[in-house]
């Protein structure tokens, strides 16, 4: 089966009637957890964007706090097992202030982590690379939004 384009999706959604689209969405969110995930924040939570920043950086919080700290191994699993949970969040936004919180939230994490970061290389390149990001998402807002995040930035370099 050939995958058909976004462009011819968004095509035939216009042809379709609000109940079958109803059920489209259904059907979506019972193939995968991510489809349920996307729902849930477009449904509930993009209405407060600041009540979902909140809840995501909880839950970085408590998933740095359950990492394995015996082995840098571990520590590289798990550092990235969480970023990629943020990047996934982040892609549900869309929004750049959200991306710039949560990134510079999971970096500050990734600071504080005992044993640091700055022992292993793989975790310093993971913190460089994060810190990239962030500088690029900041140089598109807004010049009052840049300063403020460029402060906040400079302070977790």
């Amino acid at each position: 089966m050939k995958t058909a384009t976004v462009k011819i999706l968004k095509q035939e959604i216009t042809y379709r009637s609000q109940t079958e689209l109803v059920e489209l969405c259904l059907r979506l969110s019972k193939f995968k957890k991510e489809n349920k995930e996307l729902l849930t924040y477009l449904l509930f939570e993009s209405s407060d964007e600041n009540n979902f920043i909140e809840g995501v950086k909880s839950e970085i919080k408590s998933d740095f706090e359950t990492i394995n700290t015996k082995s840098y191994f571990y520590i590289k699993k798990s550092v990235r097992k969480i970023l990629r949970n943020t990047k996934k969040y982040i892609r549900y936004s869309k929004i750049k202030e959200t991306e710039i919180e949560l990134l510079l939230y999971f970096c500050e994490a990734l600071n504080n982590m005992r044993p640091s970061y700055k022992n292993n290389v793989s975790l310093v390149n993971i913190f460089n690379r994060q810190i990239l990001t962030i500088k690029k998402a900041i140089a598109t807002l807004h010049e009052d939004l840049q300063f403020d995040y460029g402060m906040e930035l400079e302070a977790l370099e």
